[in-house]
């Protein structure tokens, strides 16, 4: 699963093979969140899942609730950025079935490292790939509300002025 085009596909087969020597089982049963949004505790570690889905959710601006932005499957890494950081949680994670997974911890990486430095190396560039390729994502789809928020302003301002009588852009 480690060499999946979702997980870790710049690993070869000989270094998922090594990583997963450094990972441990972990089931999480369904409807269980397992990751909080903002957590600062137990966030030193990476989960692929194995069987199952998960519902990646973000708290809403101004509200108490939450809205699920992704679900993954299989072959899905989830915690990268705690992994390498420590920093709070960015989302909240919660099975939507049993799930099947691997974890592995910020101890366990720095282990591989230590023991594996070109294999542990090569894991980082992975992750770091992952990582800027779901920045840029996230850059585009940014990029894509700018425009349609600029869009309905637009809209909006000659709505107003429409009803004014006025022209150019309300202050």
């Amino acid at each position: 699963m480690l060499v999946t085009p979702s997980a870790l596909d710049a690993l070869t087969l000989k270094d998922a093979r090594c990583v997963v020597t450094y990972m441990r089982p972990k089931w999480i049963r369904a409807g269980e969140v397992f990751i909080r949004e903002g957590e600062i505790q137990r966030n030193d570690y990476l989960l692929l899942v194995l069987e199952g889905d998960i519902s990646i959710e973000n708290q809403l601006p101004g509200s108490d609730g939450n809205v699920v932005v992704n679900v993954v499957g299989p072959g899905h890494l989830i915690g990268e950025m705690g992994l390498l950081d420590g920093s709070p949680r960015s989302a909240t994670c919660t099975a939507n079935v049993d799930i099947a997974a691997a974890i592995l911890t910020r101890t366990a990486l720095m282990r591989l490292l230590k023991q594996q430095p070109a294999i542990g190396a090569r894991l980082l560039l992975a992750i770091s790939k992952r990582m800027a390729d779901r920045l840029r994502d996230t850059t585009r789809k940014l990029r894509t509300f700018a425009q349609m928020n600029r869009t309905l302003q637009q809209e909006l301002d000659v709505v107003m002025n429409n009803r004014t009588g006025r022209k150019g852009h309300l202050p």
